[in-house]
């Protein structure tokens, strides 16, 4: 089975709960710390994705974060967002899988930190995009994206401190 496949295999009832509680924690990583930007906010819900994505299994981790995410929009106030959140989730977490470091160095690997790279420019040209097609216009749609970078940034910060922080269990 590759590593990118999201498998056509039954789910298990711990996979379905594990799946159930990571989504729990991105959502709040994404609802709870909001920093208004131009077109939605900022959040730490990328940097609870990207260590799922290295601390458990690829299928659970896309779920849960593609859903943990896209019930905050929902909550929040943004469903016309849910979709296209869904879609680009999916691609950022593809992204990182692809270029992350698989071998011994992990997380402190150059490795790692272009697929953070990465992962974090698709998801900023997702939403810029997304913004241009939902908003009718390209500069509203660029107008977030200095506010996605600055995210982006906070989030492999993050990222890194909540490894370090756990770093014996990685």
């Amino acid at each position: 089975m590759s590593y990118l496949s999201l498998s056509h295999r039954r789910w298990t009832t711990r996979e379905l709960c594990l799946t159930a509680l990571m989504s729990a924690v991105v959502f709040f990583m994404t609802f709870v710390p909001k920093i208004p930007i131009p077109l939605g906010y900022a959040h730490l819900g990328d940097a609870a994705i990207f260590l799922l994505l290295v601390l458990s299994s690829r299928r659970e981790a896309i779920w849960a974060g593609c859903l943990g995410s896209a019930f905050a929009d929902f909550l929040g106030g943004f469903a016309l967002w849910i979709g296209p959140t869904l879609l680009i989730k999916y691609l950022m977490s593809i992204t990182f899988i692809l270029f992350m470091d698989k071998g011994n160095d992990g997380i402190k690997s150059l490795r790692t930190f272009v697929a953070l790279l990465a992962a974090c420019l698709v998801m900023t040209a997702g939403y810029t995009l997304f913004g241009a097609l939902i908003y009718n216009s390209f500069a509203a749609g660029l107008s977030s994206a200095p506010g996605l970078l600055m995210e982006s940034v906070l989030n492999i910060a993050v990222f890194y401190l909540l490894a370090a922080v756990l770093k014996n269990r990685i």
